[in-house]
């Protein structure tokens, strides 16, 4: 790796509350965020990027999603949850081979990469075939291996999570994270449950689980327990290790007073929900706690994109008409749930989230030379209620230029896209 030149460009770095946007260079080496202000380089000593007209941010960071479902977007649509996991997606599941997950993670990588996102949060399958596609693609993310306790091969895929782990944890020079993944309370029974702690604790990692997603699942785990699903969680000691939360949309004050009180990141997924009618998360209780929050997109089957850029604009709208409050969640704090937040809630904020010296460097550059991000009054609130993820002109990450000037480098796209809906066909046929 050499030293990149950013210069003359409008910074937006979140490192604190004033949100200043300054206007400046960055110069990165190797994978770090060397330096930033008005800096004197020519191009005999670094590869300069021209920044005019263009706001440098930190790459969003997806919090929650199953990326190779790309492969199944637009197969199950306009149904409730469990009809749609059970009738359409786990049926499609069946037949999936690692082949189909590879392409399926090339796919959403070639899509994230141009809509802005650098690092992402994944439960799946195949989940050697996800890391490959990150170490090809050049993103960042945290993987975990979807692990189910009802089934014959419970105990079976304990034991894949954790060669997995073994296998790929710091791999593609860092970029690669990995946590233990329990599906959800309702497919993970308790003694299942308290062995995927253990294991947690040993293998040193965090768990990725789903959390009180639906109403539905609300009411049978507190049938079935006596106790809410976080309450239920609690209590099996799954938060005496880090845990990514997604969605945890019913929640009542005791399991709020809970989540305030652990190590908890909790992975809000909007689009979602909606699709899904699984509910509305109370964010702004969920703020007012400060408790951890970040975005995701969840898979591309029940979102249907993973355009992060969507996904904070349609955070910060959903929320101000529920509440019938124009002022819940402005535009600032939706931003900092789309980077630091997210950098935060897959604890990865010493690395990432922020334009800061010795951070890496994980940026992207939105082109604001646009007919809809004219005028400028406030440039973050364009970011939040005007931008498009097509917007996203480059996109650095780990301190390598990935997408410059709207193309990806180093990506076949017309191949990814041929072998994925080739592959998507045989999934449903």
């Amino acid at each position: 790796m050499g030293k990149i030149l950013i210069k003359d460009v409008e910074i937006l770095s979140m490192k604190d509350e004033k949100r200043e946007i300054v206007v400046g260079d960055i110069l990165i080496e190797d994978q770090y965020i060397k330096d930033i202000g008005k800096l004197n380089y020519d191009s005999s000593q670094v590869d300069i990027i021209n920044g005019k007209n263009c706001l440098a941010l930190p790459g969003l960071v997806n919090c929650h999603t199953h990326v190779a479902m790309t492969l199944l977007r637009g197969y199950a649509d306009d149904m409730e949850l469990m009809p749609w996991l059970k009738e359409k997606i786990w049926p499609a599941e069946e037949k999936l081979t690692g082949e189909h997950v590879y392409w399926g993670s090339m796919l959403a990588a070639l899509e994230m990469i141009k809509s802005g996102t650098t690092t992402f949060a994944d439960m799946y399958f195949f989940m050697d075939e996800v890391a490959r596609a990150v170490e090809d693609s050049g993103m960042r993310a945290v993987l975990s291996r979807g692990m189910t306790g009802f089934s014959d091969k419970a105990y079976k895929t304990m034991e894949e999570s954790k060669t997995f782990i073994s296998t790929w944890q710091g791999k593609a020079n860092g970029r690669i994270s990995c946590m233990l993944g329990p599906h959800a309370p309702y497919t993970c029974p308790p003694d299942y449950l308290e062995k995927v702690v253990e294991l947690a604790k040993e293998l040193q990692v965090g768990l990725h689980i789903h959390l009180a997603e639906t109403k539905s699942e609300f009411n049978d785990i507190r049938k079935q327990y006596g106790k809410t699903p976080i309450r239920h969680v609690y209590d099996l000691g799954l938060f005496e290790v880090p845990v990514l939360a997604a969605h945890c949309v019913h929640l009542t004050e005791d399991d709020l007073d809970i989540l305030q009180q652990v190590k908890v990141g909790i992975a809000h997924n909007p689009t979602s929900n909606m699709k899904l009618a699984s509910g509305m998360a109370p964010i702004p209780h969920i703020l007012e706690r400060n408790i951890v929050l970040g975005i995701g997109t969840d898979g591309a089957s029940s979102n249907n994109n993973l355009n992060m850029l969507e996904e904070l604009h349609l955070a910060a709208l959903l929320h101000k008409v529920s509440w019938g409050d124009p002022t819940v969640l402005p535009a600032d704090r939706v931003l900092e749930m789309g980077t630091l937040g997210g950098a935060k809630v897959l604890n990865l904020e010493k690395e990432i989230g922020s334009i800061e010296i010795g951070k890496k460097a994980d940026i992207i550059l939105i082109d604001l030379d646009k007919p809809h991000l004219y005028p400028r009054h406030d440039l973050i609130a364009n970011i939040i209620y005007s931008a498009q993820g097509s917007d996203v002109k480059t996109s650095i990450i780990d301190g390598q230029v990935i997408m410059k000037d709207y193309e990806v480098k180093g990506l076949d796209e017309e191949k990814i896209k041929y072998e994925a809906n080739r592959l998507a066909h045989t999934l449903v046929s």
